[in-house]
């Protein structure tokens, strides 16, 4: 089981036991799964992307209860994005040109190496003060816009865009490699 699977379907059964904050949290991570996953499908350069995203969610949603907490909740979960993306191809009047058997595209294995740069993330960003590293994280890893990641996190979008430049700035000076002379590179 990857890690992602493992996460996911922790969340989905605290979810289905009554945890709220677990399920919203789970609907935020599908949600950052599913954006990319339809954009790259989609035949009008993603336009329709977020109502597929929103449509998955709720269907999700909706047939929670049909879910067997002994399968696998990725491998269930995608086949509902699957029918929803292909639902819409129909509407639209098209056939789909990208192979859409395999769910490992929408929840990629994780390798060791995978995991050691994920150690390696948490351990830089665990540098920065709490909420600027939730606001990266939002950014930067989980594919929220900065518009819904301030508004998830109580910032302004001017100041969300301040704060997530000078986290990068800082961290950048301080992971950098230094210049020949010896000097940091200005910005």
């Amino acid at each position: 089981m990857t890690d992602r699977e493992a996460q996911l379907k922790a969340l989905m059964l605290r979810g289905l036991d009554g945890d709220a904050a677990a399920w919203r949290l789970l609907l935020s991570d599908l949600g950052a799964h599913l954006r990319p996953f339809f954009r790259r499908r989609l035949f009008n350069g993603g336009e329709d992307a977020e109502d597929l995203v929103q449509e998955t969610l709720i269907a999700i949603h909706a047939k929670r209860a049909t879910w067997d907490r002994a399968q696998p909740f990725t491998a269930w979960a995608f086949a509902i994005a699957r029918h929803k993306l292909i639902d819409h191809l129909r509407r639209q009047g098209r056939r789909p040109t990208h192979p859409l058997d395999e769910a490992s595209d929408l929840f990629a294995d994780h390798t060791v190496e995978d995991g050691a740069t994920r150690a390696d993330l948490t351990r830089i960003l665990a540098l920065l003060p709490a909420r600027q590293r939730r606001l990266i994280e939002d950014v930067r890893l989980r594919g929220l816009t900065v518009a819904e990641a301030a508004a998830n996190h109580g910032y302004t979008l001017t100041a969300a865009k301040v704060s997530i430049h000078r986290s990068m700035k800082s961290l950048n000076a301080r992971f950098a490699p230094a210049s020949a002379d010896g000097a940091e590179d200005e910005d």
